[in-house]
């Protein structure tokens, strides 16, 4: 294909802000947003269209699609020059591609294509194409203005890019870390209670010691309790992978969520005589369908949590009805969670590094309650103020709205 000279209609104006945005720019969809409207003036087109090549698939992706002139309104039906990418990426040459002359006189049926490669270092990325309806033909200076701006645009493509593998690097470091910080958790959470048990149960058995009943008892409940430690964290990793992998079951019916949190209250305050909550039911609230031994497990783990980081905090429960939901809100005034923190609160293995070495835990218990509360089509989230407290508050939806899944959907 023939070449020319940048059309002189062309501003060196606008030329050189086409430049700008390229180098200016942080993100690539707001640059080409920019650049349509800068050279659509000098180069008319109906459709813009980029594609994105993938040398591993060797497949085309539409990355951005814009139509401006006489197919805006009636974007699925026109044409989208996916040929023509394919032909350009092949070839790394420009290319049109007229229609015939007998074509139907309906303009969005006569499309007149320009397809431009987007090369780095010759090697494809992409294409991208102009489309107008109707015509007129693209000339020789068109093609020089288009291949200008093809240029321009691979660097945004180049960009995008090298960002996602950024993003990718970034995403595994980040993974990395966690499962660094998980085996350094877990490996303190298992040797903790297995120490105690080890050590207890040694003293116990010594030939050459004698120990009261008042000892003994003491050693054993202690033995009985980092057991259930150990056992509670065991559970939690079980119940992660399950849920990662989509295994976990639940017997869905229908659930009184008042009488659930009572029933919890009830074992949670056998074991933790200092616990003192204060629970607000709304009067004849609704039935909700969900699986009370894993609901039972969420709020467990919110009463621990308040147990473990706000011992000297008052808990208070609200359970109330708006609208088609069940609103619940678990609340203490104990010493809150940082800001910076409350985004990441729910993630698989994190704990808040202020209380990481202070209290016992796997960073598991809070993503187990967020996954739990998804598959009951529900809602859980955080509010929390340094120094002030924290509050949870699950929404679920009541039973007349709450289809009941089957097993092969959990």
């Amino acid at each position: 294909m023939c070449s020319a000279p940048i059309t002189q209609q062309v501003s060196l104006e606008d030329l050189f802000a086409v430049s700008q945005v390229i180098s200016q720019s942080q993100e690539w969809k707001p640059a080409l947003d920019k650049i349509v409207r800068l050279v659509r003036p000098y180069l008319i087109f109906d459709n813009l269209v980029a594609y994105r090549f993938d040398p591993d698939t060797k497949s085309i992706d539409v990355i951005y699609a814009r139509a401006i002139g006489r197919g805006k309104t009636a974007e699925a039906d026109v044409a989208w020059g996916g040929n023509i990418a394919s032909q350009v990426i092949s070839t790394g040459k420009s290319s049109c591609v007229e229609p015939p002359k007998d074509q139907s006189q309906d303009r969005l049926r006569m499309p007149y294509l320009l397809g431009l490669p987007l090369l780095s270092s010759k090697l494809p990325l992409g294409a991208l194409i102009l489309i107008r309806f109707g015509g007129p033909h693209f000339t020789e200076e068109d093609i020089a203005l288009a291949e200008y701006i093809a240029q321009q645009v691979t660097c945004l493509v180049e960009r995008m890019h090298w960002q996602q593998i950024n993003d990718m690097v970034e995403a595994q470091s980040k993974a990395m870390k966690l499962q660094e910080d998980f085996i350094h958790n877990i490996t303190h959470e298992l040797r903790s209670p297995l120490g105690f048990i080890k050590g207890y149960t040694t003293t116990l058995l010594r030939s050459d010691a004698k120990w009261n009943k008042s000892a003994q008892q003491e050693f054993l409940r202690i033995i009985d309790q980092e057991t259930d430690n150990l056992q509670e964290l065991i559970e939690n990793l079980l119940d992660s992978a399950r849920l990662q992998s989509g295994q976990m079951k639940m017997d869905f019916q229908l659930v009184r969520p008042d009488a659930l949190i009572k029933d919890v209250l009830q074992r949670m305050q056998a074991y933790h005589k200092d616990l003192i909550v204060k629970l607000t039911v709304e009067p004849q609230l609704p039935p909700i369908v969900g699986d009370p031994r894993r609901l039972a497990q969420v709020f467990e783990n919110l009463l621990s949590n308040a147990v473990k980081y706000a011992p000297a905090s008052e808990v208070y429960i609200e359970v109330k009805k708006e609208a088609d939901c069940a609103i619940i809100t678990v609340k203490d005034h104990g010493p809150g969670i940082p800001e910076q923190y409350l985004s990441r609160i729910f993630e698989r293995f994190f704990r808040n590094p202020d209380h990481a070495m202070k209290v016992h835990g796997s960073g598991l218990g809070l993503f187990i309650c967020k996954q739990i509360i998804d598959y009951h089509n529900g809602k859980i989230s955080v509010e929390s103020e340094v120094g002030k407290g924290t509050t949870f508050i699950i929404t679920l939806p009541l039973a007349l709205k709450n289809p009941v899944k089957s097993e092969e959907q959990t």
